[in-house]
């Protein structure tokens, strides 16, 4: 059975982040907040953890450490219905704790609902800043749509500016390639920034072994990517052109699901609305956002 012992304090990290996590506390009200010492073996993952890749060296530093001074921060969990106990934050410690042998971990013990335990879960990992760029776009793109935030409450949520959001979720829609090229830190996400200013995934993957095999500056990337734009062309409005709420249309459609759209109509009226993908997980990333 888990044994609770008082802390004074919710803690920084999850308190800060959202101020009503002290709101998912169970047990009797009192002042402070609970902590319980609950059996390794009754924790399970986190399935909403954003962070994919764990370093196994920094683990067993991290191992090391607690073998040596225990484990100072609890992690937090809620109780599931089977009696485990699954993990809201601090994975890393829950893995280190399992390679130091610790048969009990301090805990909180939170009730909260799938989307709040996602919520934290994104936003404490995305604070601490340990993802790489395509983790964080993940999470932004799911807060923004399991939770159903948007922009300027994720740009509040997380403390980023909505260009910031904007950059990272620009990302996704890079081929599968530049996206494990970022995740992996073979490039930058300034790199991968002027890949996504092209609309060419082609060229994208062309510039992406440019810059790895010749090892490319940022600055030499963007002239890379310039030559590979056409020379802009004088706008010359034609019988046959959008109509401007079927432009306004195809903008928003690409915003919306961050990835190109091309609306084709004649003139009476007739025409195709083509929507790209760049993989199957991404083909149903869009399918999700447009049966909402």
């Amino acid at each position: 059975m888990a044994t609770k012992q008082k802390i004074g304090g919710l803690g920084r990290g999850l308190g800060s982040i959202l101020p009503d996590a002290a709101d998912f506390e169970v047990g009797k009200p009192e002042k402070g907040d609970s902590i319980s010492m609950v059996p390794v073996n009754k924790i399970v993952a986190n399935p909403f953890q954003p962070r994919k890749e764990f370093d196994n060296e920094a683990l067993e530093e991290l191992a090391q450490s607690i073998r040596q001074q225990g484990v100072i921060t609890p992690v937090t969990v809620r109780k599931m219905p089977d009696g485990t106990y699954q993990l809201i934050a601090g994975e890393r410690r829950f893995r280190a704790s399992q390679k130091a042998g610790l048969k009990e971990l301090p805990a909180y013990i939170r009730v909260a609902t799938d989307t709040q335990m996602m919520e934290m879960a994104l936003v404490e990992n995305i604070q601490r800043a340990d993802l790489n760029a395509i983790e964080v776009a993940q999470a932004y793109r799911q807060l923004i749509e399991e939770c159903r935030l948007t922009h300027e409450e994720l740009s509040e949520k997380v403390g980023k500016n909505r260009s910031t959001i904007t950059n990272y979720l620009r990302l996704l829609s890079l081929p599968e390639e530049v996206q494990q090229a970022i995740g992996s830190g073979q490039i930058s996400m300034a790199h991968a920034r002027v890949l996504a200013g092209l609309d060419d995934a082609e060229r994208q993957l062309e510039i992406l072994h440019a810059i790895i095999d010749r090892n490319l500056s940022v600055h030499q990337t963007e002239q890379m990517a310039k030559s590979a734009k056409p020379e802009p062309k004088v706008q010359v409005r034609r019988r046959g052109d959008l109509p401007e709420t079927y432009s306004a249309a195809q903008k928003r459609l690409k915003d919306r699901l961050q990835s190109t759209v091309e609306i084709k109509r004649s003139q009476r009226g007739k025409g195709t609305l083509t929507i790209a993908f760049n993989s199957d997980s991404d083909f149903e990333r869009i399918m999700n956002l447009l049966e909402k």
